[in-house]
């Protein structure tokens, strides 16, 4: 009897057969073997990195991003009064992100003491009244709005324009601030002073608004209307 000796194929050792027609069987099963570790080993190397895309997430938008965004959006508008319809609606949206970052009770805050610019209204005529209509923008070109928070409850609004181009003037109100609840505050305000040139005096009566604070941090403080306007106010730089 003859004797036969058949690598095997691959595997990294020899086999020694007795009968020449069991090698194609002994091939087969050899190969079988092999693809079946193949397969398993292949299944295995892959594993990983399916089950490490699936546990991929989104990035979490950060505060300080929408802060920039929706000053992005707002500044060089004139106070919101160039920006279309949509832009409006984009502006709601960032502030709307925006407010379950705010602190639990605004209204205590200390931040919400200092100095600040109205850089944006979605009602345009609603801070600076009849000087903000588009009648008056015809006369008067607002330079400054600004509003101060003095501590306990001191508020100061005031407007700076000037009348035709060259004449300069200023209207301001003062008013007591009131804590109404945990986001709300009202102000009742003081007849309003106007001062154009050398005239200075008083005029119409007392005034009130009522204001949500949605937002507040270091740089900017966000607030709601009793009728649905948002206000973005943006801290003044020493």
């Amino acid at each position: 009897m003859a004797t036969y000796v058949v690598a095997g194929a691959g595997i990294g050792t020899t086999a020694l057969i007795g009968n020449p027609r069991r090698i194609s069987a002994v091939s087969v099963q050899s190969s079988s073997q092999l693809a079946l570790k193949f397969r398993r080993r292949t299944s295995k190397t892959f594993s990983p990195i399916y089950a490490s895309v699936s546990a991929s997430t989104a990035p979490v938008t950060k505060p300080n991003d929408l802060v920039a965004t929706i000053l992005s959006k707002v500044m060089q508008s004139d106070r919101g009064v160039l920006l279309a319809k949509d832009e409006h609606k984009s502006v709601a949206e960032v502030a709307q992100e925006l407010q379950p970052f705010c602190v639990a009770e605004p209204v205590k805050c200390p931040l919400i003491f200092g100095e600040w610019d109205v850089v944006y209204c979605s009602n345009p005529t609603s801070p600076g009244g009849g000087y903000r209509s588009a009648f008056g923008r015809l006369f008067f070109k607002t330079n400054e709005m600004v509003q101060v928070v003095e501590a306990p409850d001191v508020v100061k609004n005031r407007v700076s324009f000037s009348l035709f181009g060259f004449l300069d003037g200023e209207v301001s109100l003062k008013g007591k601030l009131n804590v109404l609840d945990e986001k709300w505050i009202q102000v009742v305000f003081e007849p309003p002073e106007l001062k154009v040139g050398g005239l200075d005096f008083q005029y119409g009566g007392e005034s009130e608004v009522k204001l949500e604070i949605t937002y507040i941090d270091e740089k900017i403080r966000l607030g709601k209307g009793s009728r649905g306007s948002l206000f973005v106010f943006q801290r003044r730089k020493p």
